[in-house]
């Protein structure tokens, strides 16, 4: 095979100093008990610091308290913070970890070519790694056009990267998570309420009295605030419906658990629609009020009878009829919820769609125990010159397709770096803050092939992870307990802001993101994007803009606000006009149909696995964010490889053990570069398996994570896209089982 022009370098310790200095430290700070557990640690500081997550992206507020000694300790939930409630998930407890992990990136490094040809990489200073980037990324301007240029982020320093990159002329910004995750449902709503739901969701599920969850692992997904109030909800007798071809933790706690076939859910919404409307069950002074479409709709799902979906999803007509029923009899306070990674079979906006549907007509849009109104504070950017307004988008290579869509998409920008005949331009320069690539998107080889095209490309992270090994510069960032970073402004019941501000000093000679960004603009001729001199400066500004200051959000942390615009529920009667073309919650999207799509969802049948071969189903598990924490050494003490669950029958066919390692090949040949060991379990269908995601790591310097379980992400290589808005559905992967790796994969 021909040598590619940009290799894959491990990234290895050039400073075995380095490496001691970092395994003392961590056996000499790291309790030797799980984090947790928030027991007797010691005599400890009466000073605390103020803090929000980083682990995911429910961003909870807390407090980071530190030894005698000054070393980060623990860290414990905010009581006044709304997302948590002084509560913290094992994530966000166990993030102490990512401070004191010992495999830490430590210095910039830069690409280089021995007198061999190899390439390797070099320790640099951080004036000469930054000068190579804006040199880089100057370069890229002056030969293309700054809109050759990207931005794939992740986490609180996009906003410093994404300013950056809009002051130097390009608008190609976006977060993977909203092509693989979240974007069908955001378009989906949108087409139907006039507006999205955003990160929390406003499900109003401590007053809720029947939550239906169709693929959303509530409890395995720690989205704190919402299993909290799951929790209550199901003190006070509300009744779960969980959708889900596996016997998750939350379907346990299930009043019903409906082991769907894969690939039919939009057959069970639509069953559950007829359901509703002919037998009336709906909220009728509602739908005439605020609705748009019934009859059109009525006559759309005429015949989705319970006998036609039965034959589907294998989910039995009488239980069908009886969770109709169940949700009906609860509404308004009712939440088919609506899920966060959406992205499964391409038709993904439509299933949205369908769900968006079904709590119009329970009439649990903007009432008590559905779904709220949120508020979210406004809080005002420093001042800064306007942006120059870019040429061309990542939009210019999409042929006028997915016009729905809101946000960039992470695919868009990839498909837009691979040369075509049909691109003026395609992207030749990426800056890739806190996400990685070849784990998060979908079909590595795709991503490797863009990769394979760039000019050049920067990548910042806190972690050796498997991107920075195709960087050409890397810049290593401190964790979230080392640094300044914006106020986290998200919606809620009522307004709310939470400060973040560093515990310690960075270890070894790692920075903040907002310090890169400033001083790449200086090296650029940016400089007056970044007007402030300290984000201390720029934070006590902010502050005092809505009524607060620094000093004080050091001493309180959150800070909740006063609602401006409105209640948290519609009033009784209350005139509301929806921002679509009618006005209306829109059964009919008019919006869809104009654009040429389907304006009601329609129920199509999904490829189904050959012979041998199984749904391929991830998910996620409490004690990990994807492939983000699968090396932090306080939380691979709860969980440090995935297994793979297999149904009984499917491993007396195979003759499977529990405990026995396999390798999975799916149905492009591809094989896992790890084994992973079998789990045998009635606790999933015959006709699936299903692992975590987030494991299999290839990259030795992630010592606790390196060979660790399989990878669904390289077995994920059918991407089924969405029409409408571009989603990459992952869903529509089968693997099968090999006892032994073969020496190379299928072409």
């Amino acid at each position: 095979m021909a040598q590619k022009r940009r290799d894959f370098i491990k990234i290895s310790s050039l400073s075995a100093a380095g490496l001691i200095f970092g395994a003392q430290q961590l056996r000499s700070a790291i309790p030797p008990y799980s984090q947790t557990e928030l027991g007797d640690f010691g005599p400890l500081s009466s000073q605390r610091t103020p803090t929000y997550c980083e682990v995911c992206f429910w961003k909870c507020a807390g407090w980071v308290y530190k030894n005698q000694e000054g070393a980060i300790q623990k860290v414990v939930g905010n009581d006044n913070d709304s997302n948590c409630n002084g509560r913290l998930c094992p994530r966000g407890t166990g993030g102490v970890g990512m401070y004191y992990d010992e495999d830490r990136l430590k210095n910039p490094l830069i690409r280089v070519k021995g007198k061999d040809g190899k390439q390797t990489f070099r320790e640099a200073s951080w004036d000469e790694a930054l000068d190579v980037v804006a040199k880089g990324l100057q370069k890229v301007k002056e030969e293309h056009g700054a809109e050759c240029t990207a931005l794939l982020t992740h986490g609180s320093g996009g906003h410093y990267f994404g300013t950056l990159l809009k002051a130097f002329g390009s608008t190609n910004i976006a977060a993977p998570s909203y092509a693989q995750c979240r974007g069908p449902r955001e378009v989906g709503f949108i087409a139907t309420f006039g507006e999205g739901l955003n990160s929390p969701e406003p499900t109003d599920i401590r007053d809720t009295r029947c939550l239906v969850l169709i693929g959303s692992h509530l409890g395995e997904n720690m989205h704190n605030g919402q299993v909290q109030e799951m929790s209550d909800a199901i003190d006070k007798g509300a009744s779960i419906i969980t959708v889900d071809p596996r016997f998750s933790t939350v379907a346990s706690k299930s009043k019903f658990w409906l082991p769907i076939k894969p690939a039919t859910d939009i057959a069970l919404l639509l069953t559950w629609i007829h359901e509703i409307i002919e037998n009336e069950w709906y909220d009728k002074d509602y739908v005439e009020r605020y609705t748009y479409g019934l009859d059109l709709l009525k006559a759309h799902v005429k015949n989705y009878t319970p006998e036609w979906a039965y034959g589907i999803t294998t989910i039995k007509p009488e239980v069908i009829r009886e969770t109709a029923r169940e949700m009906a009899n609860a509404a308004p306070s009712v939440i088919i919820h609506p899920g966060r990674h959406v992205t499964w079979y391409g038709d993904d906006t439509q299933r949205l769609r369908a769900v968006a549907i079904l709590n119009a007509l329970l009439g649990s849009w903007g009432r008590r125990g559905g779904f709220y109104v949120p508020e979210k504070a406004s809080v005002p950017s420093y001042p800064h010159p306007e942006f120059p307004k870019p040429q061309r988008t990542w939009r210019d290579a999409m042929g006028g397709k997915y016009k729905l869509a809101d946000l960039a998409l992470a695919s868009g920008v990839c498909d837009a770096t691979i040369p075509s005949p049909d691109l003026n331009c395609s992207i030749k320069a990426w800056i890739v803050n806190g996400t990685n690539l070849i784990m998060t998107l979908p079909d590595q080889r795709k991503t490797i092939e863009a990769i394979q095209n760039l000019d050049f490309m920067v990548v910042v992270d806190t972690m050796p992870m498997e991107i920075t090994g195709y960087a050409d510069v890397v810049l290593p960032e401190c964790t979230y307990l080392e640094r300044w970073d914006d106020l986290r402004v998200v919606q809620g019941r009522e307004p709310n802001i939470a400060l973040r501000m560093p515990a310690a000093e960075p270890k070894y000679n790692t920075k903040p993101a907002y310090w890169m960004a400033k001083k790449l603009a200086d090296k650029m001729g940016l400089g007056d994007y970044f007007a402030w001199n300290s984000m201390e400066e720029m934070l006590d500004w902010q502050l005092k803009e809505v009524g607060s200051s620094l000093e004080e959000m050091k001493r309180i942390g959150v800070k909740n606000l006063p609602r401006e615009y409105g209640a948290l529920y519609f009033r009784d009667g209350e005139e509301i006009e929806f921002n679509t073309n009618t006005g209306k919650i829109e059964l009919y999207s008019t919006a869809l149909a104009a654009e040429g799509f389907d304006p009601m969802p329609k129920y199509t049948p999904h490829m189904e696995p050959p012979a041998g071969y199984y749904h391929l189903n991830y998910g996620r598990a409490p004690q990990h964010t994807f492939s983000r924490t699968s090396n932090n050494p306080n939380l691979t003490d709860l969980m440090d490889e995935n297994t793979l669950w297999v149904n009984p029958k499917v491993a007396k066919e195979w003759g499977l053990k529990n405990g026995q390692p396999v390798y999975l090949e799916n149905q492009d040949g591809v094989v896992s570069d790890f084994p992973i060991k079998v789990r045998v379990t009635e606790r999933t269908r015959f006709d699936s398996v299903y692992m975590v995601h987030g494991f299999g790591h290839a990259n030795k310097k992630l010592s606790r994570a390196f060979g660790k379980g399989a990878s669904d992400s390289q077995l994920i290589t059918r991407v089924l896209v969405d029409p409408i808005m571009g989603g990459t559905g992952m869903r529509g992967n089968f693997v099968t089982f090999r006892f032994e790796k073969e020496s190379e994969v299928k072409s």
